[in-house]
């Protein structure tokens, strides 16, 4: 067996508009994962806890099979806001 590699990934926050089905035109924001930076939401420092806490309580639906784990961290942006790093452990 290998050696365990984690990968490295980042919050974004998408806005979404529902085009198919009995919710055509609904609008909300998505947060997801994309694995390179330049992809990645820059937040205001006194948002981002908020997306931080919604996404630990949401960790086990994002656990198993090789997925064994996320961490967060906040990285400041040049800009003065952050970035959320998500190290997704796997094993």
């Amino acid at each position: 067996m290998g050696k365990a590699i984690d990968n490295v990934l980042y919050f974004a926050v998408l806005p979404q508009i529902v085009v198919s089905g009995t919710s055509f035109g609904r609008t909300e924001q998505v947060l997801t994962l994309v694995p390179d930076k330049n992809f990645a939401s820059a937040f205001f420092d006194e948002e981002v806890d908020n997306y931080i806490q919604v996404f630990n309580n949401r960790q086990s639906y994002f656990t198993g099979g090789h997925v064994t784990g996320y961490e967060l961290a906040k990285e400041p942006a040049s800009s003065g806001r952050v970035y959320v790093r998500a190290t997704q452990h796997v094993g």
